[in-house]
């Protein structure tokens, strides 16, 4: 087929209304492009090539992906410039069928394809398409750049979480009623939390889930109908907790965390004369909640161990005991393992053992923090199988038996990489499953 790249370029939207009949003929041009992408031809041929994304032939589309990888060989910015070139200005299918291609296959590249070069450019051109996109657009993008090899360092990581914070709008006060308002603060959270580490710190997404967040927890907005919105937010919380580094209202933020503990650790019902409770229906005990609200004031409090003592009045503290107390007790006796909210045994008992290990810590004098926990909707990472080592003499009894040996620990994982939702702010986390 002798054609010329200014013929399949003038004639592309020729091909690609073309109906069943030019099938072979579209098939037989995007054969033929690659060998048209040398020097100034680079971009056009990936710019007809990304705008082939749109087809619904199958064959014809996993043709234009192989087309496409091929001309990444030959020059793997000239490509990119062609894609982004259609994402920023192309028709929405053809800009969310690019999105995907980048998202799926630049982390199959050798990295003489994808060099330091072309990343900073891949991540320069992200930045520019971020600065509008949908909830599903912006899930797929962090995708692609967080597998970029420049950003696996401490600074890499800086980098993408201030790419998160602008997309977050953690400059602007929260609108509790607007659910597309709360969708992307989530969204923006849980793409940044896999970032989050001791040199990379939580601080100022822990800051403004104290500042705004924490105050309107009752009035949020789901995003979702069936969506425990408060205990989601409560989970993210804690998660980026441990993370957060020197924050510059930290009392105030310790009061709120403080504030809501009492609000979700209700006293008992007051007794009658007769030393029997009196008829008012006892409140119920979110224990999932109050596990969120204890780990993340524990992991706050440490950086000012003096708050129960020096912060908060006596007769405050010592209400606080009392909830701290009945928490632990009725969570020991069982009954929270019956609740609609644990259904699942083992999840209940992890909960019930968290709290009470953090409140034990809490009711030393002066309060201690020094207590770790796994929360409980984390996985305990398995440890891998190790082939069985051949015991040495030391270690063989007299009579040639070998001494039982303790098998290791099962390693806890730290932390859980959180695998995003799809879809626009305002339904992106319809299909998630919380746990």
């Amino acid at each position: 087929m002798a054609v010329t790249i200014e013929d399949l370029y003038r004639n592309y939207g020729i091909l690609a209304d073309a109906k069943d009949n030019l099938s072979q003929i579209r098939r037989q041009a995007i054969k033929e492009l690659p060998r048209f992408a040398t020097g100034e031809n680079i971009l056009r041929v990936a710019d007809i090539l990304t705008q082939l994304l749109q087809t619904d032939d199958t064959a014809e589309f996993n043709q234009v992906n192989a087309a496409l990888l091929s001309i990444f060989k030959t020059d793997a910015k000239g490509t990119l410039g062609g894609l982004f070139s259609q994402i920023l200005q192309g028709e929405d299918i053809v800009r969310e069928r690019a999105i995907k291609f980048l998202s799926t296959k630049l982390k199959t590249l050798p990295e003489d394809v994808m060099t330091k070069e072309v990343e900073d450019y891949v991540f320069a051109e992200t930045k520019k398409v971020l600065e509008d996109v949908t909830g599903e657009e912006f899930v797929l993008l962090m995708r692609v750049v967080s597998g970029l090899r420049v950003l696996q360092t401490v600074s890499g990581r800086q980098q993408l979480v201030e790419l998160v914070v602008e997309q977050a709008f953690l400059e602007q006060a929260l609108n509790p009623a607007d659910p597309d308002t709360v969708d992307r603060l989530l969204q923006c959270t849980r793409q940044a939390l896999p970032l989050f580490s001791k040199n990379v710190h939580s601080t100022r997404f822990v800051t403004y889930f104290c500042d705004h967040v924490l105050p309107n927890l009752s009035t949020l907005t789901s995003p979702v109908a069936e969506l425990d919105i408060q205990l989601e937010v409560l989970k993210l919380l804690a998660e980026m907790s441990p993370f957060c580094g020197d924050m510059e209202k930290l009392e105030a933020n310790l009061n709120m965390l403080f504030t809501k503990l009492l609000e979700f650790m209700p006293l008992p019902p007051e007794e009658v004369e007769n030393g029997e409770n009196s008829a008012s229906e006892e409140p119920k005990l979110q224990f999932s909640y109050v596990e969120c609200l204890l780990f993340s004031f524990h992991q706050l409090g440490k950086k000012l161990p003096d708050f129960l003592l020096d912060k908060v009045d006596a007769e405050r503290l010592k209400d606080f005991k009392i909830r701290q107390l009945r928490v632990a007790l009725q969570g020991k006796t069982g009954d929270a393992l019956k609740t609609e909210e644990n259904k699942i045994k083992v999840v209940a008992l992890k909960i019930t053992n968290n709290i009470n290990v953090l409140i034990k810590d809490l009711f030393h004098n002066p309060p201690s923090y020094k207590s770790t926990v796994t929360l409980s909707w984390k996985p305990v990472q398995k440890t891998e199988a190790v082939a069985p080592k051949r015991p040495s003499g030391e270690e063989m009894g007299s009579g040639g038996t070998t001494k039982k040996q303790n098998s290791p620990l099962p390693r806890r994982d730290a932390r859980q990489i959180y695998n995003p939702p799809s879809g626009k702010y305002s339904s992106s986390i319809g299909n998630f499953t919380y746990g």
